[in-house]
């Protein structure tokens, strides 16, 4: 029986097709099956630019708001420091830490630890000193942001999100917070004073209004006082005397303590007539703070217990 024409045309499209169906498969894979890898990424550093790979695993903080930075986005480094005049982590900090030792404090960390954790990344603190770096950047990628400790606490962060390659993560936090703030400005008497003053064994410091905790409070419509507002890039003044108490003095005064010295200092300090005499104490407005958050703190996870702190304290 003779084969018609459009018999020899359909056989000649399946050969066709049939041939072509390796060469489809191989694209296909390519196309749905090859894994996508994010890329290196390089990053203008205090100490010049700096080159990370993508999703680091083994992640050491040197810095509380880098700590702070990493827990928020559910990442567990491998080290970091212990909180500002303790020995451990920041307390608040702990319940989001799963067993993460310490390798030294801010000022001095303990380089030994860190090169036993093996790191592929270290976030460390803005000042860090050279000598220190050039340790550090021999174990691993090491970040020092160029933003001053005065900076704006998010952008002060800015540099460690991205070296974790978590932007859009920390972005919608960021986002939770800002309307956090907007709801709880409606809620506080516009143009209240404030002071955050950082009681230590030696005395109290007046704390700048451009750390964390002046940011939030400013935010939400509250002043601060002079001395706090002219620090510059101070973050904190130096040690006031009892006599000079008079320059904390606002509406609200926001005392806040690192450890056990402090607050006996701070005890001592409540029997002296400088100390009772200020408004906000007459007032019922001095009140104590965690100074871990509050005077040393910095990131989401500060930023929302000061928030929790201020909703306590100021709307009963």
């Amino acid at each position: 029986m003779p084969i018609s024409p459009y018999t020899v045309t359909a056989l000649t499209r399946r050969r066709t097709l049939l041939g072509l169906l390796p060469a489809l498969v191989v694209v296909l894979s390519g196309v749905y099956s090859t894994p996508v890898y994010a890329q290196p990424k390089t990053l203008d550093t205090a100490y010049g630019p700096v080159t990370v790979k993508a999703d680091p695993q083994r992640i050491v903080t040197l810095d509380e708001g880098a700590l702070d930075t990493a827990l928020s986005l559910g990442l567990q480094p491998v080290g970091s420091v212990a909180a500002r005049g303790g020995k451990d982590l920041p307390t608040y900090l702990q319940p989001y830490a799963k067993e993460v030792p310490v390798v030294g404090v801010t000022r001095e960390p303990n380089l030994e630890a860190i090169f036993s954790q093996r790191p592929d990344l270290i976030l460390a603190s803005p000042g860090l000193e050279k000598r220190v770096y050039d340790v550090l950047s021999k174990m691993a990628p090491t970040i020092v942001p160029t933003t001053p400790t005065t900076a704006p606490w998010q952008e002060r962060n800015a540099q460690y999100v991205a070296a974790l390659g978590k932007e859009q993560e920390m972005a919608e936090r960021l986002v939770a917070v800002r309307e956090r703030i907007e709801a709880l400005r409606e809620r506080i008497e516009p143009g209240l004073t404030f002071s955050v003053v950082r009681w230590m064994p030696q005395g109290p410091m007046a704390m700048s209004s451009k750390l964390i905790t002046g940011q939030i409070l400013t935010d939400l419509g509250m002043q601060p006082t002079s001395i706090a507002a002219e620090l510059g890039d101070r973050p904190h003044s130096d040690i006031l005397s009892l006599e000079n108490l008079g320059s904390v003095d606002a509406d609200w005064l926001f005392i806040a303590t690192l450890n056990e010295q402090g607050d006996a200092t701070l005890a001592t300090a409540r029997k002296q007539p400088a100390f009772t005499r200020l408004e906000a104490v007459r007032n019922g407005r001095a009140v104590t703070v965690d100074g871990q958050i509050w005077s040393s703190g910095t990131g989401v996870l500060a930023a929302e217990r000061i928030l929790d702190d201020i909703e306590r304290l100021l709307l009963p």
